[in-house]
Parts: C-alpha cells; sequence; structure tokens
C-alpha cells in the first residue's frame, strides 16, 4: 500500500467482500448446514460438494479481491459470476408464489447491486497501472 488512497480502496474492498468472507465462515464452521442449504436452495447433488465449492469461491474470491493488483479483476470476476448464477437459482422470484415473490425479487435486485460492484471494481483495478 504505497500510495495515500491504497487503505481506503482495500477497506472498500473488504466492504465488498464481507458478504462473502461471512457466507463462506459461517458455511465452513457449520458445513452440514451449509450442506443443507444447498440442497434446500437449489436441489443440486451431491450437495456437499456444491457446497465445499461454494465455500471455496466465497473464501477464495474474497481473499484475491482484497490481495490487491491483478488478483482484485480475477477476485471480483469469481465473485460475480457465483453471484450470478447463484442469484439465478436460488432467487427466480418470477417463477415464485406471491407470498415470496417480492422477498426473492429484492433480495435478486440486491445481487444484481452487488454485481455491480465487483464489476466496478474489476474495472478500475484493470485500468489502475501496477
Amino acid at each position: 500500500m504505497d500510495t495515500p488512497r491504497a487503505f481506503p480502496l482495500w477497506l472498500l474492498r473488504l466492504a465488498l467482500a464481507s458478504p462473502f468472507l461471512f457466507s463462506g465462515l459461517t458455511k465452513a464452521l457449520d458445513f452440514t448446514g451449509a450442506t443443507a442449504e444447498v440442497r434446500g436452495l437449489t436441489g443440486l447433488k451431491p450437495a456437499g460438494a456444491f457446497a465445499a465449492a461454494v465455500v471455496a469461491v466465497q473464501l477464495g474470491g474474497s481473499a484475491l479481491l482484497l490481495a490487491g493488483g491483478w488478483a482484485v479483476g480475477i477476485g471480483a470476476a469469481l465473485l460475480a459470476g457465483f453471484t450470478l448464477v447463484a442469484t439465478l437459482v436460488a432467487h427466480d422470484f418470477w417463477n415464485r408464489p406471491a407470498g415470496t415473490a417480492l422477498r426473492d425479487a429484492t433480495t435478486f435486485f440486491e445481487h444484481v447491486a452487488l454485481i455491480a460492484g465487483l464489476g466496478l471494481a474489476a474495472w478500475v483495478s484493470a485500468r489502475r497501472p501496477g
């Protein structure tokens, strides 16, 4: 961190990574619950393997996002891709009954905003020298 703006930018990346860090850590600490969540939200099998992949992407992508330099773009792209797929699979509000559609639509669009933030982080990191 050799410039005066490096630390504030790192804090912004930490804020952007925070939902993934929190989710990845809680899933790693309660892997049985993570497996049940994957099974319940997606129906994907084997749920344990998908849960392990989710933890790896969430924690690994966050680490890359926080590492700085060239790793920021890779971490942001990983997390954005994960979020896009997870959002389409788990928050498909257009297929939900009226009672839960609004909640899923809200979550869907919150995730779209998160994807946009990750895209901006990747774009800014790609345009910065060094």
